[in-house]
């Protein structure tokens, strides 16, 4: 493992569902005018980056993220990076779930059959492994949740230290190494 990577993470730009707060897990709906806007925004700051691999989630506003940021010709899908799957709690909002589950937290509670904090730590686990084997910079195209949980897992408090960090859409966030120590370089820039 190099201690000089730099692992992009991009989250896609603005949908419909990410604009109003409803959880948006496998539905795989598009970006908006204005996603598409923000996701073109981010190609002159990759364009200057030199990335050994592309990965995305199979999710079309990942792809069309990607696509949009120039980087779609190099990219690989990775089943890895879809978003958490909020089961039951599918294209609800928080405040939704909480009139029944008055405390609910995805970090904590976890979605009625779908996945929880443990389940996606794992899943993180899995794909920095395979990350980290890429002798150079990778870019990782996908949502808000699972970038958090990467970036959470990454730094060694598996996916639920994501509930300490906020992740707008069509942001640049990297990760990578302070000497020999797991970092975070960058995170929530936005796009423009």
């Amino acid at each position: 493992m190099a201690t000089n990577q730099s692992i992009w993470l991009l989250r896609h730009g603005s949908t419909e569902w990410s604009q109003n707060g409803r959880h948006t897990g496998n539905t795989d709906i598009p970006l908006l005018p204005d996603g598409e806007e923000e996701a073109m925004a981010l190609a002159p700051l990759l364009a200057a980056e030199r990335f050994a691999h592309v990965w995305t989630s199979p999710l079309q506003r990942a792809r069309r993220t990607c696509e949009l940021a120039g980087l779609a010709g190099q990219a690989e899908v990775m089943e890895g990076l879809k978003e958490w799957d909020y089961g039951t709690y599918e294209g609800i909002t928080t405040a939704e779930i909480r009139q029944t589950v008055p405390e609910w937290s995805l970090w904590s509670h976890g979605c009625p059959q779908g996945e929880d904090a443990a389940t996606v730590t794992r899943r993180c686990e899995a794909v920095i492994e395979q990350v980290i084997t890429v002798d150079g910079d990778v870019a990782l195209f996908a949502h808000g949740h699972i970038l958090r949980s990467l970036a959470g897992t990454w730094i060694g408090q598996g996916a639920v230290g994501g509930k300490h960090l906020i992740l707008g859409t069509a942001t640049t966030s990297v990760l990578g190494f302070e000497r020999e120590n797991r970092a975070l370089k960058r995170w929530n820039a936005p796009c423009r």
